[in-house]
This record gives structure tokens, sequence and C-alpha cells, in this order.
């Protein structure tokens, strides 16, 4: 990779941060109060798009569409569509613009949600960083990139989803819709934390997330404890004793369907060479808990996870001397493409059948839709061209993360574009995302400008050799 106006574009973008136009479009961003869940401001998300995100990426020389939700009742879609040569790659940039609740109630005192307020090196509001300033970050550093080369050198479709944090309602019927227009080569979106404030992250998918209620009902009603105790089941300790099945002592998945299988080894070998650096004020991992002769890499980012969210029985608020008749307990599984999610259920009853449960009955939880497992191959060229790009510009390879242990929707864009999903995260796991006093850090939005020029300049500057190999046919 060749600079030819490379640095100079990165301290282009790098410029933004510095003169201060950076935080002030930020600034802009965060003051619109984007909430999504809940309340749903439905005129704030489209305010987002017309008047605030869809000018900003016009008067780059995008072409702006607003699409109303299939979902009328939520926040719509931007697509802003730059494209120089149809011999070109086109990369697909991913943001969301809507925030979470902003619970303004619950932040510092001094502190406004809505407000940007710079402190040292923190910069305040809520979307600083989910997502609203990661999101700013890639299209600033196109910007930067536009305004040192005039061109692109490659095609860009920037998409902004209005929903995300309420689930991304109407996304798949979107992506289906205008599967032509969204035609990409490559998907590129900045979200979430970083493994480390010192090394840059490359992340190619997501856990799906399942959850399964057990009910054990065996009769109506409960009965005096002195008079029925050690006469009739318990049916907390049935369930106790069922879920111990499912998971060992150690916190092992013992149920054969919850473990993975056939798990490639580019994909364990990338999960073990992620460098991790615990954040001030988070937990440490147990030792000696979960799978077993793994690291703790591997288990998070390429492995399975199974936790009870919660268990019932009797009346815990207001305990009485009686035998229950009644027990529920709610496991929820994390899993990697490498599960049949659609197994899962049914596995269960396997399980607890052969293990002398009949007793305890399986109802998979359908409330709430739940994002399905994703992940790209690590070893893709498009995954290796950026890498090489990131050690150009920080002279230190990222993380290349098969499956990080949340979930989202990747899958989505992976299977109906038929494209490789990286996200590359600029924030960090004490920014407050989700919560009071959310705020963004001014040396990972400098750092996150740099990488992203590179990666674009680079994008823009390969030889149709190299290009060849990455172009979806």
């Amino acid at each position: 990779m060749q600079d030819n106006g490379r640095n100079t574009a990165i301290s282009r973008a790098k410029g933004y941060l510095e003169s201060g136009v950076f935080l002030e479009t930020l600034g802009r961003l965060v003051a619109v109060q984007s909430e999504s869940h809940p309340p749903l401001r439905k005129p704030e998300l489209e305010r987002y798009c017309h008047e605030v995100m869809g000018p900003y990426l016009a008067d780059m020389g995008f072409q702006i569409d607003i699409f109303d939700n299939p979902l009328p009742e939520h926040g719509p879609f931007l697509v802003a569509r730059r494209h120089e040569d149809p011999e070109l790659p086109t990369a697909l940039i991913y943001g969301h613009g809507d925030v979470v609740r902003a619970m303004p109630e619950r932040w510092r005192a001094d502190l406004d949600p809505w407000t940007l307020k710079i402190e040292g090196n923190r910069v305040y509001g809520r979307g600083t960083v989910d997502n609203k300033g990661q999101h700013l970050i890639a299209i600033d550093s196109l910007r930067a990139v536009l305004e040192e080369r005039g061109a692109l050198g490659f095609n860009a479709t920037v998409l902004i989803e209005m929903g995300e944090e309420a689930g991304s309602p109407g996304l798949q019927q979107f992506l289906k819709d205008k599967r032509d227009l969204l035609a990409s080569d490559v998907f590129i979106a900045l979200d979430g934390p970083r493994q480390s404030m010192d090394v840059a992250d490359i992340t190619l998918g997501t856990r799906g997330g399942l959850s399964v209620d057990l009910v054990c009902d065996l009769r109506e009603g409960s009965h005096h404890s002195g008079h029925w105790g050690g006469l009739l089941k318990d049916p907390a300790v049935v369930l106790s004793h069922a879920i111990s099945t499912i998971i060992s002592r150690e916190g092992r998945i013992m149920v054969d369907g919850w473990r993975p299988k056939n798990v490639p080894e580019a994909v364990r070998a990338a999960s073990r060479d992620v460098k991790v650096k615990d954040q001030p004020g988070a937990p440490s991992p147990d030792e000696g808990w979960g799978e077993p002769e793994m690291s703790r890499t591997e288990r998070i980012y390429a492995w399975n996870s199974a936790i009870v969210l919660s268990m019932i029985s009797g009346q815990p608020e207001n305990p009485v001397p009686a035998v229950a008749g009644f027990a529920r307990a709610r496991i929820q599984l994390r899993h990697t493409v490498d599960t049949d999610a659609d197994d899962v259920a049914p596995a269960l009853r396997r399980h607890l059948e052969e293990q002398g449960f009949p007793e305890v009955v399986v109802e998979l939880v359908s409330e709430r839709d739940m994002f399905p497992p994703s992940r790209t191959d690590p070893e893709h060229p498009w995954v290796q061209m950026v890498a090489r790009s990131m050690r150009q510009t920080v002279g230190d390879g990222p993380n290349i993360i098969p499956t990080i242990g949340a979930s989202g929707p990747s899958e989505y864009f992976k299977e109906t574009l038929g494209i490789p999903i990286m996200w590359l995260p600029q924030s960090y796991g004490g920014c407050g995302q989700h919560g009071p006093n959310e705020h963004g850090l001014i040396g990972l939005y400098e750092d996150g400008l740099a990488l992203m020029a590179g990666v674009f300049w680079d994008i823009g500057a390969l030889s149709s050799d190299e290009r060849a190999p990455l172009v979806n046919h």
C-alpha cells in the first residue's frame, strides 16, 4: 500500500478533531433526541435523517434517499450513495442514529444527555459512542479521503438505521426490499467497545441469543410443609437438579446440541490471539469456570455460554412454610453459527428425558425476536486487507475477533446481501453506553479517524488485480 497522499488524508481526518469541527458536528447529532427504546420519538428519528445527517452527507456529494420503515410505526432508513465506477468495489457503511432512553434523572447533576460537554479526554452526551460518534468517525474519514484525493476511488453506500436500539424492527424486510439498491462487496460498521484501549479490533460477527423456560408444574396450590414436606416432590428441588444436568458445577454446558460442533481452526486460532485488557471496575473471570482447556478469549469468541436468567418458586417476596406446586426458570443460550438454533429447544427436551426429568417442560421464549448468529471467515480477503491497513496506520495488527459475545443484526446483512461483515469499534468498556453519563474519548475518536481514513484510502488505492478477489460476483 503506497502512501501517495495517504498520510495527508489521515492528518486531514485527525485535523477535524483538532480544529473542533468534528465535535461541533457531533454536538448537532447528539442534540437530536432520537430515542427509540422507549419512548419512540418518531419525529426526532425522522429529523435526524431529513434535517441533520442527510444534508451533511449531501454536502459531501452523496445522493440521499430516506425510506419509510416497512413497519410504519418505527423510524426511517437513510441511504446515501456515491457511485464512481461500476468496476470499483462498493463498501456499505452502516450506523444507527437512534439511541436508548436518555434517563436524564440518572446523569450527573451538571450533565445533560442532549448537550455535548467536554471534560479533559471525555466527551459526554447520549450517542457520543452509541452510535452517533462512531458513524461520524466513518463519515468524516470518507470526507478526508474525498478532499485529499478528489474521489474515493471506490463506491460507497452509507446506511443509517433509526431503530437498532429497539431490536432493528423492519430492518430485515427493508434489506430484502432494497437488495439491489444496497448491493455491495463489504459491510463496514463502527459500533461497540474495543477489547483493549491499546489494540484496534476487527469483529466479524455476533452470537445469537435464545431463551427457554423450564417449567415444573406438579400440582395445584401449595401444601403445609409440616404435614407434606418429605412426602411431596418439591418443584424447586426437581428444577435445580434438572439445571445441574444442563450446566455443570464448573459452568460447562452439558446438553448435546447446545455445544458448538466443528468450530473451524481459523476461528479458534483467531480467538486465542485476541489481546484483552480489563477495564477499571470490570469483574475478573472466575478461575475454572466455563469450558475446560480453553483460553478466556476462546470461551467468549468461539464458544457458547448458558446462564440462568431467573428462577422462581413459592412466594419469594413473602415466604410461607408450604411445599410449592410450581417452579419456573429461564435459561439463556448465547450461541455461535456452529449451533443449530432450531434444535436448541428440542435438544433440551431430549436431554431432560434422558436425564430422567419428564416432569420438566421446555418452552421456547418467543416474546421478543432475537438476532441470529453470524460470522465472517477470519481469512477472508477483505478482513486481511483491512487488517494490513490498520497495521500500516498504527504499527500494530488488530485483534481479529470471529464472534463477539453480544448479539446484533450482522446476519441480516450477510445473508441478504451475501457480503463479508466487519465491525471496527472505536469505544471502550467504561463508556457508559445504555446508562447514565455516556461518553466518548477524544483519544479514541482520533485513533478511529486515523484508522478509518487509512482503510478508506487503501480501498481506493487498490490495483485491478488486488480488487479482483474483493468484488462480490
